[in-house]
């Protein structure tokens, strides 16, 4: 076939399952354009307890709690790990330290991306807890704007449905798109960055219509470079 194999990716699913599931997809198609066979393993992490943990401020446990999912996945042949949601990123700093794994962090990607595309004013669209923390802090240097309350309530009740679900509809997508346009008519936002991977379920970069950064779409791109081409263990 004269394709080369790439390294091993272990992925902590469950955050929620349509994420894990889009996230497998992108892979095996990004594999595919940069000519490699996909190594790919996944455990089932709880969404429930994930969220629980991060609404207790219990940072530690979700940490320890992260951390047995990365061993399994280490011993079931991973040379690297990546977690494909970003609420459960808030710990990464207490993660890093317990995992024997290279861990690409989503957030790093799309910090990168962001000074990358000289964009300076944007907005997030997420879950509640990764919108109102400004992405738990970590893009402090940039000018983040925020949805009014009742269009950051829209966004959040899309947000658990398509958690619930596992897939969208038309109709979700369009109310977050109305939502958007406002927002980057009336507050002069650059773009979208899409800060919830159940959100790639409804919005893309091809169906937006609108100026976005899509965080999912980055994360796996970087996952994939990963694979064929380790230029060290990320930050």
């Amino acid at each position: 076939m004269g394709e080369k194999q790439g390294r091993c990716i272990g992925l902590v699913g469950g955050l929620g399952p349509g994420a894990t599931v889009h996230y497998y997809q992108a892979l095996l198609r990004a594999h595919a354009s940069r000519g490699i066979r996909p190594d790919i393993v996944i455990v089932h992490a709880d969404v429930g307890q994930v969220l629980g943990r991060v609404g207790q401020g219990d940072l530690d446990g979700l940490a320890a709690y992260l951390s047995d999912f990365i061993a399994r996945l280490e011993k079931a042949g991973a040379e690297f790990a990546a977690i494909p949601a970003i609420t459960p990123h808030i710990c990464m700093p207490l993660l890093r330290p317990l995992s024997r794994l290279p861990l690409i962090s989503i957030v790093d990607v799309v910090r990168s991306d962001l000074v990358r595309r000289g964009l300076r004013r944007v907005a997030l669209f997420g879950t509640r807890f990764t919108v109102e923390s400004d992405m738990f802090g970590q893009l402090a240097d940039f000018d983040i704007v925020r949805p009014r309350a009742d269009a950051a309530e829209a966004i959040y009740r899309v947000y658990a449905e398509l958690v619930a679900a596992g897939v969208g509809n038309e109709a979700q997508a369009e109310t977050v798109r109305d939502i958007a346009t406002r927002l980057i008519a009336r507050d002069s936002v650059e773009a979208i960055v899409v800060a919830g991977t159940e959100l790639a379920l409804i919005v893309d970069e091809g169906r937006a219509g609108y100026p976005i950064v899509d965080c999912a779409r980055l994360h796996v791109e970087a996952l994939a470079d990963y694979a064929i081409d380790a230029p060290g263990i990320p930050p």
